[in-house]
C-alpha cells in the first residue's frame, strides 16, 4: 500500500509543480508590456525516495523551483525623452527610493535596474514613474568627476537638474590681433601709444573690460622696433601685466614678433613662445592673452604707418539658461545651455555583480545584491565588462509571448496528466476497499 500511496503523493507534487510553472508563465505574460521586465522560468527536480533496486519502488515525486533570468536583455526601443535610459550590455543603473530621500536617510538604499524613464521632479531630481531616483557621482564646478570608491555607494547622490538651471562660462582666453605702425619706433616719432579695449566675462556672468596699451620705445637714433605692452584694469587702474615686444626688421620675418620679454619684477605671468600667450590675473580670474608666437604670420605685427586692430576673440559667455540634458554612452550627464555651452554635471556609473541571476528581485523591475549575486562594483559605462548607457531608449520586456503560450499548453497537459494519476490511484484504492465485500 505504501507504493500506491506514494503514487498519490507524486501526483500531488506534480500538480503543485505545474501550478508553480503556470504561475511563472502567467507572470511573464502579464508583464509582456512592462519595460525592463525579466522573465521567470520554472525548473523541476525529481525526488528519489527508494533506496533499493529489489524492494518496492516508492515514488518521490517532483520539486519545483523558479529563477528570474536577469542577465537576459530585452530589445531596446527608441523614445523622445533624452533621459529615458537603457543599458546596452552588462550592468545596472543605480537607483534609490524617493521615500528614503524624503526621510533624509544618510545611507540611501541601493537598488539596481536596467532601464527607466526618468524625468525631473519638483525638486529637479531625475525620477521614474515608480518613484525611483537615479543616482550618480556629482561633477566638480569645472565639469570634472572626482575620485570615488568603486566598492561602495557612499559617493553616489541623486542627480539634480534644477541646481544647474543657470550657469556662467567665464573667459579664460583672449586672442588679440593688430598691426602697430613701424614708424612709431623711429627716433623722430612722437611716441603715441595705442589702446585696445578687450571685453571678457567674469565668473558672475557680467561683462568686464581689460585695456591693452602698446607704447613705442623711441630711440635717440635709428629705430628700436620695440613696444611696451601694458595690461591694466580700467576700473582700478591696476597694472596686471607688462611686457617688451620686439619685432623683426629683416627678411623673411620682417614685421613679425621677434621676442617678448619682461623687466625684473614686472607684473603678469611669463610669456610662452610656444603658444604666444601670457597670463594675467584679475580678481582671482586667470586670463591667457594670445598675441602670437615669435615669427608667426598670424600674430601681432609691426608694419607701415597705421595702427589697425584686426580682431579680438574671446571664449566664455554671459549667464545662460538650461535648455536640455542628455546622457552620453559613458554615463556623463551633460547640460546644454542656450549659449551653446555644454557642461558635465554628473556621471552615472554602471553596477556589476558576478552573478546577475542571483540578485534579489524587488518591485518595479529593481534588484538588490545578495550572497548569491556576489559583491557589487561600480564601473564607468563602457569600461571593463559593462556595456554603454543609451539615452532616448528603453528596454522592453524579455518575455516571448509565443514561447510562453506554448509552455502554457505543455503545462496544462502535464497538470491534466498528474490529475489523471491521482484519479487512477483513487480508483485503485477503491478496488482495494472493495476486496472485503
Amino acid at each position: 500500500m505504501s507504493t500506491l500511496y506514494s503514487s498519490f503523493n507524486a501526483g500531488i507534487s506534480g500538480l503543485n509543480a505545474n501550478a508553480t510553472r503556470l504561475s511563472a508563465i502567467s507572470d511573464n505574460i502579464a508583464n509582456t508590456g512592462t519595460i525592463g521586465y525579466k522573465r521567470v522560468v520554472a525548473s523541476f527536480q525529481s525526488m528519489v525516495m527508494s533506496g533499493s533496486h529489489y524492494g518496492p519502488y516508492i515514488a518521490g515525486g517532483v520539486r519545483s523551483s523558479t529563477i528570474r533570468l536577469v542577465d537576459e536583455r530585452g530589445a531596446l526601443t527608441a523614445s523622445s525623452n533624452a533621459t529615458d535610459l537603457a543599458v546596452s550590455g552588462r550592468g545596472f543603473l543605480p537607483v534609490t527610493s524617493s521615500a528614503a530621500i524624503g526621510a533624509g536617510e544618510a545611507n540611501l538604499p541601493l537598488m539596481l535596474t536596467t532601464t527607466g524613464s526618468f524625468r525631473p521632479d519638483s525638486e529637479g531630481m531625475l525620477r521614474n514613474p515608480a518613484g525611483l531616483i537615479l543616482l550618480g557621482w556629482p561633477a566638480n564646478p569645472d565639469g570634472t568627476i572626482g575620485t570615488f570608491a568603486r566598492d561602495t555607494v557612499g559617493g553616489l547622490e541623486p542627480i539634480r537638474i534644477n541646481s544647474n538651471q543657470f550657469a556662467s562660462d567665464p573667459t579664460t582666453r583672449i586672442s588679440v590681433r593688430a598691426n602697430l605702425p613701424a614708424t612709431s619706433t623711429r627716433a623722430d616719432s612722437e611716441g603715441t601709444p595705442h589702446d585696445i579695449a578687450m571685453e571678457y566675462y567674469s565668473p558672475l556672468g557680467t561683462t568686464e573690460t581689460l585695456n591693452l596699451r602698446f607704447t613705442p620705445t623711441v630711440p635717440a637714433t635709428g629705430a628700436s622696433n620695440e613696444w611696451v605692452a601694458t595690461v591694466t584694469d580700467p576700473a582700478t587702474g591696476d597694472v596686471l601685466g607688462e611686457y617688451r615686444v620686439t619685432f623683426d626688421d629683416t627678411p623673411p620675418n620682417g614685421g613679425r614678433i621677434l621676442s617678448v620679454t619682461q623687466d625684473p619684477g614686472a607684473p603678469g605671468g611669463a610669456y610662452d613662445p610656444a603658444t604666444g600667450e601670457f597670463t594675467v590675473s584679475i580678481n582671482g580670474q586667470d586670463i591667457a592673452l594670445d598675441i602670437g608666437a615669435p615669427g608667426a604670420e598670424d600674430g601681432i605685427t609691426q608694419m607701415a604707418e597705421d595702427f589697425i586692430p584686426r580682431s579680438i576673440d574671446r571664449n566664455g559667455s554671459p549667464v545662460q539658461s538650461l535648455v536640455g540634458v542628455q546622457v552620453d554612452p559613458n554615463g556623463y550627464v551633460k547640460a546644454y545651455y542656450d549659449s551653446g555651452l555644454i557642461r558635465t554635471i554628473a556621471q552615472i556609473p554602471l553596477v556589476d555583480v558576478p552573478n546577475a541571476n542571483g540578485l534579489t528581485a524587488l518591485d518595479n523591475q529593481t534588484y538588490r545584491t545578495s550572497p548569491d549575486s556576489g559583491a557589487m562594483f561600480l564601473w564607468n559605462a563602457g569600461d571593463g565588462p559593462t556595456g554603454e548607457i543609451i539615452g532616448f531608449a528603453r528596454e522592453e520586456s524579455s518575455t516571448d509571448v509565443a514561447a510562453e503560450l506554448t509552455n502554457m499548453i505543455q503545462t496544462q497537459r502535464a497538470y491534466s496528466s498528474n490529475a489523471k494519476v491521482i484519479q487512477t490511484v483513487d480508483e485503485m484504492l477503491q478496488e482495494t476497499t472493495n476486496i472485503k465485500r
